[in-house]
């Protein structure tokens, strides 16, 4: 049986994350679900670990309790992932954050918490705001970044979210700023590079299946 066959329980794979970051209309979450479903890896998105942060900071004597902040986060993970963010409404603290600036800094710090137990667990894709930055240390962690080129990029928002080429064109241009100054005030980048990532995938060819495969193969690769 070859190792692309192997069922996911016998087999043992380099990386036990995977941290796909992306540009807005790159088609990243497309491929991430493919790649979940490859690795049996649990899917764990922006929406979900900004719901749990924001669920995680409701209680500040929790947050500022480690072990009773990892349980409640482990638990709000599990239930988002088993589908109860799917139908929960969208706090007012996160609404837009894809496309707008982040929210305030102390949520910012526990999105970053929420990735780090996450990724402590294990067997999971992270598609979260800067996860490659905040577990770059890491040696389990394979960091993907997914792009495209911005008229690639225009045209899929202006079709998704049934917008003409100009307002796509500015939620692009505004959701491209506002990662760049994320990942500038939080990780001191100033200028993000391709070296900061283990695979970057240009999806103005590649189709979401195609990205998934070569996500799913880096990460099935012999050590």
């Amino acid at each position: 049986m070859t190792p692309r066959n192997r069922p996911p329980s016998v087999l043992t794979v380099k990386y036990t994350v995977v941290c796909v970051s992306s540009q807005d209309g790159a088609q990243a979450g497309a491929a991430a679900r493919l790649v979940a479903e490859g690795l049996d890896f649990r899917l764990i998105d922006e929406d979900i670990v900004a719901r749990a942060a924001v669920e995680a900071g409701v209680d500040t004597e929790i947050v500022a309790d480690v072990e009773r902040r990892k349980s409640l986060i482990s638990r709000l993970l599990e239930g988002f992932a088993a589908g109860a963010a799917a139908t929960a409404p969208v706090p007012p603290e996160i609404a837009g954050y894809s496309y707008g600036q982040p929210g305030s800094d102390s949520l910012r710090e526990l999105i970053r918490s929420v990735i780090e137990e996450t990724a402590n667990v294990g067997r999971v894709v992270l598609v979260a705001h800067a996860a490659s930055y905040a577990l770059a240390d890491r040696d389990d962690v394979l960091r993907v970044f997914v792009t495209a080129s911005k008229p690639t990029r225009v045209q899929r928002i202006a079709s998704d979210f049934g917008v003409n080429q100009k307002e796509a064109a500015r939620l692009v241009k505004q959701s491209d700023a506002g990662r760049a100054d994320y990942i500038k005030r939080f990780y001191g980048i100033g200028s993000e590079q391709p070296t900061h990532y283990d695979l970057v995938v240009n999806t103005d060819k590649v189709a979401p299946d195609e990205a998934a495969r070569l996500i799913v193969d880096a990460v099935n690769a012999p050590s």
